[in-house]
C-alpha cells in the first residue's frame, strides 16, 4: 500500500497537473504496475465513504416506518454501489481510450482519476460528516456540494487535457464517461439495491 508519502506525492503530482504543467507526470507512476498500484486508492477513501454510507443510512432510516431497523446488509449493498461507481467509469474510460486509439494513454487516465478521488471523497466525506451532525447547515452544504462538482469537472477537464492534450471533444466525452455513469448508477442501484431514501 502507496505510503502517506507518495499518496502527498501523487496529489502533488495532481495539482501541478490541473495547473497545466506537465512536470506533473513526474510524480506519478502511469506505468501499468502504477496503475494497479493506484486502486490503493480505494482503501485512502474508505474513511470518507463510510461517512457517507453513515450520512445514507440516515436518510434511508428516517424514511421508513418508526422502529424500523437496517440490518448489516444494507452496508454491503452500499459497498457494492461504491464499487460498481468506481470501477464502470473506468471501464467506459477505458473503451473510450480503445474507440479513439490512444491505449497507451489508459494507465495515465486510471492512474490520475484513482488518485484525484482521495481529496474529493474526502471533502464528501467531510460533508456528511457535517450533515449527520448538523442537519440544519444541509442548505449551506448543498452549496458546498455544487462547488464540489464543478471543482471536480474542472479538475476532470484540466488532467484529461494533460494527458489527452487541447482536443475539446475528447476532452468532454472523457469527463462526460467519468461522471455522467456516476449519477445516473447512484440513483438506479440504490433503487434497485433497496437503499434509496427518498
Amino acid at each position: 500500500m502507496p505510503s502517506y508519502h507518495e499518496v502527498r506525492l501523487y496529489l502533488s503530482g495532481l495539482w501541478l497537473l490541473i495547473k497545466g504543467d506537465a512536470q506533473g507526470f513526474r510524480l506519478l507512476d502511469v506505468s501499468d504496475r502504477g496503475m494497479l498500484r493506484s486502486f490503493w486508492a480505494i482503501l485512502w477513501c474508505l474513511p470518507a465513504a463510510v461517512a457517507s454510507w453513515l450520512w445514507l443510512h440516515e436518510l434511508v432510516r428516517a424514511s421508513l416506518p418508526q422502529d424500523s431497523r437496517l440490518g448489516g446488509l444494507f452496508f454491503v449493498r452500499t459497498a457494492m454501489l461504491e464499487v460498481f461507481n468506481w470501477m464502470v467509469p473506468l471501464i467506459l474510460a477505458g473503451v473510450l481510450c480503445l474507440i479513439a486509439g490512444t491505449q497507451r494513454k489508459f494507465p495515465a487516465v486510471v492512474v490520475t482519476m484513482n488518485w484525484l478521488s482521495v481529496p474529493f471523497s474526502w471533502a464528501y466525506g467531510a460533508m456528511c460528516v457535517i450533515m449527520l451532525l448538523a442537519p440544519a447547515l444541509l442548505p449551506l452544504i448543498g452549496l458546498f456540494q455544487l462547488a464540489l462538482i464543478m471543482a471536480l469537472v474542472i479538475s476532470f477537464s484540466r488532467i484529461i487535457r494533460m494527458i489527452h492534450g487541447p482536443k475539446p471533444l475528447m476532452i468532454v466525452a472523457f469527463v462526460l464517461v467519468l461522471m455522467v455513469p456516476n449519477m445516473i448508477l447512484t440513483e438506479a442501484l440504490q433503487r434497485f439495491l433497496g437503499i434509496y431514501p427518498f
